[in-house]
C-alpha cells in the first residue's frame, strides 16, 4: 500500500469531511448491499470486487475479488440476493445472498445480445422503482447514426428477457438515478469530442416517462448541433437537458441523497461525479457537483461545486467516477 492520496487538498463545504474508504484496483461503479455489509465495485476490466466493512466503523476491513473473467464488468447492481452485471455484450446475474453463495454461484444469462462494441462499451446499470433493471448503452462512436439498442437507456425484467428502449438519442450515459419523490429518471450524458474546447456541454437530463428522444447524433450536447448532422432535419422533437455542465467534464455517476446524515436541505438534491476532460486544452472536471432541486416543484434549478481539488493546476491525482450512499447516510 503506497502513501495515501492528498485528501486534504479536497475542498468541501463547511461541516463536511472526506476520508478514504478502500482502495480497489480500477474502481469504477459501485453497488451497495447493506444487508451484506458490502459495497460491490465494478471495473472496466474483467473483475468485480467486494469491499467489506464487517465492524461497520465506516472503513473497509477487506477488499477481495468476487467475480472474474467478465467482459468489461462496469455495470453492476445488487438486489434481493442477486448481483447483476451488465457486461459489454450481455447481462448476467449471480446468486449473492452472501459472499459464500456468490463464490459458488454460476452466471445466469438474462440477455445475451447487447451491442458488442468496445467504443463506449462500459455499461451502467441500476434498478428502478418499477423493479426493472435499467442499463445505459453508449453509442459506438464519437458522432454517428445509432441502430438497435445503441445510444439508449434500456430496461428489462429482473429475471431476463429482451430489454425495451426507455430513452433514446443518448450519446454515452454512465450514470443515472431515480428521484426519490417522483421515481423519475435523471441521467448524465457525455457530449461529443472534437467540437471545440467549450462545445458541446455535458448534460444532466430528465426522463419522466418512456419514449423520449434526447437528440444525439443531431446534437452533440445541449443545443449544439454536430457538424456531421448540422444540415439534416430532426427526425423528432428533442428533449434538452435540465442542467448543462461545462464541455468535456465527463459527468458520470449520479446519486440522489436519501439519507439523514447530511443537513436536511441536501435531501432530494443529487450529486454528480465529474471524471474530468481529455479533449480540452485546459483540463476541466475532476470534481463532485451538487444539483439543487426546488423542494416544492421537484425541478432541478442549479449546479454548484460540492467537492474539488483532484485537479491541481493542469495535473490530476484522482478522477471521480461514481457516487453511492452507505446505509448510515455517508
Amino acid at each position: 500500500a503506497g502513501a495515501l492520496e492528498p485528501l486534504d487538498l479536497i475542498r468541501l463545504p463547511p461541516g463536511y469531511k472526506i476520508e478514504q474508504y478502500a482502495r480497489v484496483p480500477g474502481a469504477r461503479s459501485m453497488a451497495v448491499a447493506p444487508s451484506l455489509g458490502v459495497v460491490f465495485v465494478g471495473t472496466r476490466s474483467d473483475t468485480v470486487y467486494a469491499v467489506l466493512d464487517a465492524d461497520a466503523d465506516g472503513r473497509a476491513d477487506e477488499v477481495r475479488p468476487v467475480l472474474s473473467g467478465l467482459k468489461v464488468a462496469n455495470g453492476i447492481d445488487w438486489r434481493d440476493g442477486w448481483l447483476y452485471v451488465a457486461e459489454q455484450h450481455r447481462v448476467v446475474r449471480y446468486a449473492a445472498s452472501d459472499l459464500k453463495t456468490l463464490a459458488r454461484s454460476r452466471p445466469e444469462v438474462l440477455f445475451a445480445d447487447l451491442p458488442d462494441d468496445r467504443w463506449h462499451g462500459w455499461r451502467y446499470a441500476r434498478f428502478g422503482p418499477d423493479g426493472k433493471l435499467y442499463i445505459a448503452i453508449g453509442s459506438p462512436c464519437n458522432i454517428c447514426q445509432t441502430e438497435g439498442l445503441e445510444g439508449a437507456i434500456v430496461r428489462m425484467n429482473k429475471d431476463g428477457g429482451r430489454p425495451e428502449i426507455f430513452a433514446s438519442g443518448v450519446r454515452n450515459s454512465v450514470g443515472f438515478d431515480f428521484q426519490p419523490a417522483t421515481g423519475e429518471l435523471y441521467f448524465t450524458d457525455n457530449g461529443a469530442d472534437n467540437m471545440g474546447d467549450d462545445s458541446p456541454p455535458d448534460e444532466f437530463n430528465h426522463a419522466p416517462q418512456s419514449g423520449l428522444w434526447f437528440g444525439f447524433p443531431y446534437f452533440g450536447g445541449g443545443h449544439d448541433r454536430t457538424p456531421d448532422f448540422r444540415g439534416d432535419p430532426l427526425p423528432r422533437t428533442p428533449v434538452f437537458p435540465v442542467i448543462n455542465f461545462n464541455a468535456h467534464v465527463a459527468s458520470l455517476g449520479v446519486s440522489f441523497y436519501r439519507g439523514a446524515m447530511f443537513p436536511t436541505d441536501v435531501r432530494s438534491d443529487a450529486f454528480v461525479a465529474q471524471h474530468g476532460s481529455w479533449n480540452r486544452s485546459v483540463p476541466d472536471g475532476y470534481r463532485v457537483v451538487r444539483i439543487r432541486f426546488d423542494p416544492r416543484t421537484r425541478k432541478a434549478v442549479k449546479k454548484e461545486i460540492f467537492a474539488d481539488g483532484w485537479l491541481q493546476g493542469d495535473q490530476s491525482w484522482g478522477r471521480p467516477v461514481d457516487v453511492k450512499e452507505l446505509a448510515d447516510g455517508s
